[in-house]
This record gives C-alpha cells, structure tokens and sequence, in this order.
C-alpha cells in the first residue's frame, strides 16, 4: 500500500486528542480512547455506523479474553492480600537475611506478592509492613520503601495477568507461557538492580532521602484490622502464587515433547491456558488461603467481591484500546503503519519501547500507553518476524517510563511515604525510569540470543 498522508495525519491527530482529552481536560481515559478512536474511524474514511459496529467488535474481543485474565488475576491477588497470606510470604523473606540484606529480601517478596494483583492494591497492603520493618530495624523508611515498590513495579510492567502485559500478549498473539518466561527472565535481574542497587544509589547521593520517619501515615493507621484467623502457611501461598505461571510454563515446554492431538497434549494445552489456569489458582486458594484457615464461604464471596472493584476500570480501558486496534484495521491505518515500517531503520523493539514511553510521559497512565502502542504497533509483528513475546516486554517496558506528576502512582507513593515533590522525583520517577530503560536493555541482549 502506498503511503497515503491523510491516513497518517487522522491516526497522529486521534493520539494528539486523546492525550489532550486527559491531560488538559482531564477525562477519563475511557472516554478519551472511545473519543480518540471514534475520530480516527470517521477521519480516515468510515461512515459512523461502520466506526460504532468495528469499535463494538475490537472491545469485545480483548474482554473475551484480556478481561477474564484480569479479572481473575485480581480474585487470586484479593485472596492473598485479605487471607494474610502476603503478610506471611514478606515476613518469611525478610527472616531470612541480615538487616543488610533487607532491601533486597523485600523487593523480592513485593514482585511475588505482586505477581497476581494490580500494583495500586498490593501497594497500600504492604506500606504498613514497611513502616513496621523500618521501625523495628531502626532502619531509613526509604531503604524499604523504594525496595518494595521496585518489586511490585517490576511485576506490574512485565508479567501475566497485570493489565498491560496481558492486553500486549493478546494483541501480538504472543504465547502466554513464553512471555512469562521471558519476563521471569528479565526481572530476576531488574529486581536486583532495582532493589539494593539502585537503592543504595539514591540513599547514597540524596541525603534528605535519608530520614528516619517510623509513624504510619493516617491512611494507614485507619486500615480495618483483619479478623483473627489461623494464618496461611509459607508453602501453600507460595504454591497459591506460582500455580499460573508454571501451569502456562509447563505448557509451552511440553508443546514439542508430546503427541500434538493426544489427550495429554489437550490437558496440557487447557490447564496452560491463561484463564483456566488462574481459574485453577483461584479454586485452590478458596480452600488453602480461605476454608483451610476457617473463613466461610460467605466471608470468602464479600473479599472477591471486594477486590474485584479497582480492576473495573482497568478492564474498561484495556476494552477500549481493543477498539482503539480494531479501528487501526477497519481503517487500514495498520497497514499503512506496517508497510512504511519495513523501511524504517530501527528493530520494531526499540520503536514499540519509544512509542510506548512517549505516550506514557504525556498521559502519566501506564496501561492507556500499552492500549495505544500495542494497536499501533501490532502490524509490525506480522511482517518483520520479531520475537512476538519480546515485543510484549518491550512495549510494557516502554508504559513504565518517567512517572511524574500526571500518574497517580507518583502521589500514591509520594502520600504514603510523606515525601516532598522533590524527593518524589528523586526516588519514585528515577525508580521507574530506571526499570524502563533496564528492561528495554534487556529485552535487546535477550533477543540477541533467542530471537
């Protein structure tokens, strides 16, 4: 297809509105993404019924899919958090070392607490143990705190089921126990760079980081105590957690072992299955996080019920940018995109990484980022023969760039900690922009060997 301009123009306008839609005027990104996606259908040549009907068809399709990968994703993390069994996992790192070893024990305890729930959440859970290990180490609130939103930022950008890297698989048609894989990979060395590394870093050369502050801010101190309940053992939250990720692991490397159309090959490939597997994982906690440690069913239906409120948002957005991709085809804007592409000087990696961190710095929303890439993106996939599974890491890497005063992640973290705008920037946005660009390095040494 040959370059047509009116074409590119619509799509660079309909990025330009939405960004505009929610920086300036502050809408939410719902709406701005069915704004800026209507605009782009109508622009490029679709009449209005034909922009409503490919909209109704690209939303359907990433919620039958992304949506209960999500949605289930969010029950396993409310079982673990609400049952204590994140408590439980924390603690039995952090026993493990000396005081000297806690920023890098806690970091990993945050990205396996982090693994199944959607970081907002899992962070409010956990600020109170920080301020709990500060206090009872005598240790800076910093030198725990950066620790343990290094690891829950790891595994929202990287791994299944959180928002972006979920809507990013489903969109290149990535495998799931791949990109898994991979993202285990990848943060095993992001998590220790990013935890005592980059820790010691900015306690290093920041001073006023350095305080000593052990009061529990009031959000905090007003969290409702949990019933007393027999508490979850170590081993059964650990499994509670890792159950998914070996089920879709398991998966893919079984898939060249056994007969393609056997029976255990089609076992295989069901409990592999991103859903079915978070199903299975869900079920399993009901008994072990839940029945097993004397809550009824009943208090078990009002903690789902609980945690799945903050991920309807998510969902809502993630069904959005699946219209945003379907009016990118409907319009034949992707091919356009694909075809000028393969003359493009650059690995469709790094453009999927620039392309996601861009709109992250002017929206501040890490999951509209991935939306908005990955449709753009996704074209690219099909005829550059790129590592499909290291695009989705690339592009997710790409969303966590540069949180600033326009993400809610830069005052949840500022807020909680008690910290001035200035030591905000100095310690959360260098933490993120840190991880981004690691993972792009990464992602880019990975795929000089596997891809």
């Amino acid at each position: 297809m040959h370059f047509d301009l009116s074409q590119f123009i619509a799509l660079i306008s309909a990025i330009a509105i939405l960004i505009i839609l929610i920086t300036k005027f502050k809408f939410h990104p719902f709406l701005a993404l069915i704004i800026s996606a209507g605009f782009l259908g109508v622009a490029a040549g679709l009449t209005p019924t034909q922009t409503i009907k490919s909209f109704e068809k690209g939303f359907g399709g990433v919620l039958g899919s992304t949506g209960l990968v999500v949605g289930l994703g969010t029950m396993l993390g409310g079982l673990l958090l609400e049952s204590g069994g994140a408590d439980k996992i924390a603690t039995t790192f952090i026993r493990l070392g000396s005081v000297r070893l806690i920023p890098l024990t806690i970091c990993i305890a945050a990205l396996i607490i982090g693994l199944p729930h959607l970081f907002d959440v899992s962070f409010v859970m956990l600020v109170p143990l920080v301020y709990a290990i500060a206090r009872s180490t005598r240790s800076q609130l910093m030198r725990i705190g950066i620790p343990m939103a290094a690891g829950l930022y790891v595994a929202h950008g990287l791994l299944l089921p959180h928002p972006a890297p979920t809507l990013a698989m489903t969109t290149y048609g990535a495998d799931a126990g791949k990109s898994m894989f991979y993202g285990l990979l990848l943060a095993v060395p992001m998590v220790l760079l990013s935890g005592p590394v980059f820790t010691w870093f900015v306690m290093k050369y920041f001073p006023d980081l350095r305080r000593q502050d052990f009061s529990v801010s009031q959000e905090d101190s007003s969290q409702p105590k949990k019933e007393a309940k027999r508490s979850p053992s170590f081993t059964l939250a650990m499994l509670t957690i890792l159950l998914p990720p070996i089920l879709m692991m398991c998966r893919t490397l079984a898939k060249n072992l056994v007969e393609p159309h056997s029976m255990f090959a089609e076992l295989l490939n069901t409990i592999g299955d991103p859903i079915v597997s978070l199903l299975i994982a869900v079920l399993f906690a009901l008994y072990a996080l839940g029945v097993r440690c004397g809550y009824t069913m009943q208090q078990l239906q009002k903690m789902l019920g609980k945690c799945l409120g903050p991920c309807a948002a998510i969902i809502l957005i993630l069904g959005a940018g699946g219209g945003l991709k379907e009016m990118l085809l409907a319009t034949h804007v992707s091919t356009l995109i694909a075809d000028s592409a393969m003359h493009w000087n650059i690995s469709p990696l790094v453009l999927a990484w620039l392309v996601a961190a861009l709109i992250r710095i002017a929206i501040g929303s890490a999951t509209v980022a991935v939306v908005t890439t990955a449709g753009i993106v996704a074209p690219l996939a099909a005829h550059s023969g790129v590592n499909l599974e290291l695009l989705v890491l690339a592009t997710s890497t790409g969303g966590l760039m540069l949180s600033h005063v326009n993400d809610s992640g830069f005052w949840l973290f500022k807020e909680y900690f008690q910290l001035t705008v200035a030591e905000t920037l100095k310690s959360w946005t260098l933490l993120v922009s840190f991880l981004s660009i690691l993972g792009l390095i990464f992602v880019l040494m990975l795929n000089a060997i596997v891809g």
